[in-house]
């Protein structure tokens, strides 16, 4: 009887022992497990808030305010007004560079025709004095000359040479003998003169 009474107290103290132990270690595990699970559901959260992010779904501090916008916009506009006034001013240069070109290609046309008709004038008068001079060198040959010396003596001796460098040797021999001797040595030596200045070779 004594030996039963016994081994019911020390079973009941092994319960009361195992019990104890069970309990604090149900303590420890929800103490223990509480802040890990928060840790958990608070990076449940973070993540469907990152996953909602790449969804398309973009965090309101994200987005730009009106105000912003706003300024953004009217930064474009500027810029766009400033790019089409350059554009304008380039379209004028342009335009004015045109109607400078077609002013200076009016006058080279105006230049090459006054320079065209220049030349037919010179042309005309270079023709008309040889015409000039070939007659009045025709006519000193006709004359006696006796008459064409006593003119021959009153011209510039450069200028009786050069008549009589054109006449026939005839008729320029018989002025020359009508000649006085400082008149007809004077001519001759005109005449000489300009023979002499020809290139030899």
């Amino acid at each position: 009887m004594a030996k039963k009474t016994k081994r019911f107290r020390r079973s009941g103290t092994l319960m009361m022992l195992a019990l104890l132990l069970m309990g604090s270690a149900v303590v420890r595990l929800g103490l223990e497990a509480g802040p890990a699970i928060a840790r958990e559901v608070a990076s449940l959260k973070e993540a469907g808030q990152e996953e909602a992010t790449h969804n398309g779904q973009p965090q309101r501090d994200a987005m730009p305010t009106s105000a912003e916008l706003q300024t953004m916009l009217a930064a474009f506009q500027q810029r766009e007004e400033v790019l089409a006034a350059r554009e304008a001013e380039i379209e004028d240069r342009m335009k004015a560079l045109e109607i400078a070109d077609q002013a200076i290609d009016m006058k080279l046309a105006a230049l090459e025709q006054a320079e065209e008709n220049l030349r037919a004038t010179l042309a005309l008068a270079d023709g008309a004095t040889e015409a000039d001079v070939s007659r009045l060198t025709t006519v000193y040959e006709q004359m006696k000359p006796k008459e064409a010396s006593a003119l021959f003596e009153e011209m510039d001796p450069a200028f009786a040479a050069g008549f009589l460098a054109r006449m026939q040797p005839e008729a320029a021999a018989g002025i020359m003998a009508g000649l006085s001797p400082e008149a007809a040595y004077t001519i001759s030596v005109v005449l000489a003169g300009r023979n002499g200045s020809v290139p030899k070779e």
